[in-house]
């Protein structure tokens, strides 16, 4: 999901301006305000930060995502697309991936059941204008989240695909895959993506 936002530690603005520091919410009155809203926003640090819009290749990757594992996963494993948010507990995050898979029973913060606790595999679709920070701070916090398994970060302008996996408990391994005959072995879910599939619609090949 595209983010339009600067994390709250930059603080310099254009041509080195100081930037004028944005009134502080709770987390609570972020979540109240985000149940009622139209549009999407993340939050970190007493601040909220509104998502931007996505491509159509950026939206087909997705569809093709959850059309591939749904069928795959049934009964194992439960697939949200952006829609459910994902709260990061070691860092107060909140946010929305492209995809989030949990295996096993969902664990949620309240009785709203709409912010997952427990991802097991999540998922991020790069976009221009997000790619560093999909990169940098937010893989930073997905890294904090104890139950994740594994984390894929997806090219929408070519076949590309990185996948970190956990090797115990502060170790990653990435690999990358680059070709549309590959496959991709997501040992967290028991699951395997083809690249033809992901990108299916999307690229020509």
């Amino acid at each position: 999901m595209s983010t339009d936002h600067t994390m709250p530690d930059e603080t310099s603005g254009r041509n080195g301006m100081s930037v004028q520091p944005k009134p502080r919410v709770t987390a609570a009155e972020y979540l109240a305000a985000e149940r009622l809203a139209v549009t999407k926003s993340e939050y970190y640090a007493g601040e909220v930060f509104a998502l931007a819009g996505t491509s159509k290749e950026h939206n087909l990757i997705v569809t093709n995502l959850v059309a591939l594992l749904v069928p795959r996963l049934r009964g194992r494993c439960s697939v949200f697309a952006s829609d459910l948010r994902v709260k990061v507990q070691a860092s107060g995050l909140y946010t929305y991936p492209d995809v989030a898979v949990v295996c096993g029973k969902p664990e949620m913060e309240d009785g709203h059941l709409d912010t997952l606790l427990n991802p097991t595999l999540l998922i991020e679709v790069l976009s221009p204008t997000t790619e560093k920070y999909d990169r940098g701070r937010k893989a930073e916090h997905y890294r904090r989240v104890e139950t994740l398994r594994e984390h894929l970060l997806i090219a929408q302008d070519q076949p590309h695909v990185q996948r970190y996996r956990r090797h115990g408990q502060r170790d990653w391994m990435m690999t990358e895959f680059s070709d549309f005959e590959e496959t991709v072995e997501l040992d967290s879910i028991e699951c395997t993506l083809g690249l033809g599939d992901i990108y299916a619609d999307v690229l020509p090949r």
